[in-house]
């Protein structure tokens, strides 16, 4: 069955979601101040780690960060702090 699950986010450059294998990742958005990705997912799928980096505006990438997609960019305090959030391809445990 599907349906849209919600996953906050913590606050760090680099972090690992586990949601059902093929989620389709909607959004991500603050809410109450608190990062979070809105995902449609297939509930009976089996979970699969999904890999993502987290960056502030003027942050700086490494060559770490190669095979970026981006998800979205969101604000907390007013907007007086923007990040963005990226997927990070072929990370996926396949």
């Amino acid at each position: 069955m599907k349906t849209i699950f919600k996953y906050p986010l913590r606050p760090d450059d680099y972090q690992i979601v586990i949601m059902p294998r093929g989620a389709q990742i909607l959004t991500v958005q603050a809410q109450r101040e608190r990062p979070c990705l809105w995902a449609l997912v297939e509930t009976d799928n089996e979970p699969e780690e999904r890999h993502f980096r987290m960056a502030g505006t003027g942050h700086l990438f490494t060559s770490k960060d190669k095979l970026l997609r981006y998800i979205g960019t969101f604000q907390v305090k007013a907007g007086e702090l923007v990040f963005h959030v990226f997927e990070i391809e072929g990370a996926r445990n396949e």
